[in-house]
Parts: C-alpha cells; structure tokens; sequence
C-alpha cells in the first residue's frame, strides 16, 4: 500500500470512532516526532503490539481484502506478570474481506460497535489442520447458542457480538450497503506474529510505498529502543 493510502485510512477511521464517541487514548495521535520523544512508552507499545495497523494481506487490493486496527490493551503470550487480555477496536468496510483462519491460543468476542452489519461465516477445523466443510459449527452469540452449517454465516447489527472459541475458522466482511462497520474485539492476549493461521492469503502486514510522510506509524513501525 502507499502511505498516503495508510494515512487515509487512519482518518477514516477516526471519524468513525469519533461518530460513535468512543475515545482512543492520547498515544494514538502522536506524530513520529512525538514517539521519538516518548521512548519507554514507543518499546512499551511496540513490544505489546499496541496501536495502529493497516493491513492489504499483501495483495494490493484493500477495498477488497483489508482491515484497519487499533489494539488499546494487549499482554505478551507467555510473559508471566503479563495481562491476559487484549482490546481493539477495528474498521471492515462493505464486502471488504478478512480472510479464512484461526486462532491457537487466542479465544475473542466479536462485537459490532456502530455503523452496519457484520458477516461472519464459520467453519470447524479438522484434525489435521484443514478446513472442515461438513460438521455443523456451534457458537454463541450474545449467550445465545447458534447451529449452522459448515460455512454458515451469523450477521450481527450494532450491539451484537459473536464468541470465536480457539481454532474455530472464520472470516468476515460488512454487509453490502450498511456502509463501512465499527468492530470491537475483546480477546485474550494477542499476538499478531505467532497466532494467525491463513488459509488463502501469505501475509498478515502490508508492505508499504512511501510516497508521503506517515501522520502516526503503525505499533511495528514504532522505535523499540
């Protein structure tokens, strides 16, 4: 992606988080220059994977397959002391997909905080690591216990929420014509680097053209020392 693609979508979104008057905290507007000053809280972001990211899955094409991220809170797998927990809040436009996969470790909440309609379609996993295209899936939404198909689907308006149990396989995408969603995840700790399993796409993080300078860096761009 370009940067001037990257810092679009970054205002973008925080219109959106603005229409909805969920507040990010002061770190999330902080120029490079400001991170520079700011070292012992940029390593702290960094390592916990805090902050911004956008995301194409390397393909290049963003209205198709892409994702804006905000993580507010995250642990570090297997660090004791650590939080157990992770919070981010996200941007999924209309038919703008997050592909198949899952999670080993990660068990999260999926939860429509304004704005249109979310997609989530579900399958199990079978034993040796592929997609299970026959069983039934079961999963809860807001308590409430759902029986799909393999490959169904649950559709959540704002306020909704799906629970993902860990290696339950799923992808989704905002509903045509509800306009772009506002997702929130709560989850346990998560980890970007080690706990995403893709089926179709090679890469979590996008590589990026500098064609202009960033407003804010994503948490991987963020000094570490």
């Amino acid at each position: 992606m370009l940067r001037s693609e990257i810092n679009a979508c970054i205002e973008h979104a925080k219109e959106l988080y603005a229409s909805i008057a969920f507040k990010l905290p002061e770190w999330a507007h902080y120029s490079p220059q400001q991170w520079d000053a700011e070292p012992d809280l940029a390593k702290w972001c960094r390592g916990h994977q805090m902050g911004w990211d956008v995301t194409d899955y390397g393909e290049g094409n963003f209205d198709k397959r892409g994702l804006i991220l905000f993580c507010l809170r995250n642990g570090i797998l297997r660090q004791p002391g650590e939080v157990p927990y992770a919070e981010k809040i996200m941007i999924v436009g209309e038919n703008q997909e997050c592909p198949w996969h899952y999670h080993k470790v990660k068990m999260e909440d999926i939860i429509v905080r304004g704005g249109g309609n979310l997609v989530i379609e579900l399958c199990n996993l079978t034993e040796d690591g592929q997609m299970d295209r026959v069983n039934d899936v079961h999963v809860r939404t807001d308590g409430k216990l759902n029986i799909l198909p393999a490959g169904g689907k649950v559709v959540l308006e704002p306020g909704q929420s799906v629970t993902l149990p860990r290696t339950l396989v799923h992808r989704f995408y905002g509903q045509e014509g509800k306009g772009p969603v506002i997702v929130g995840e709560v989850s346990q700790v998560n980890d970007d680097l080690t706990d995403n399993y893709f089926f179709d796409c090679d890469a979590r993080f996008t590589k990026i053209e500098e064609d202009v300078a960033p407003i804010h860096p994503l948490w991987n761009e963020l000094p570490s020392a």
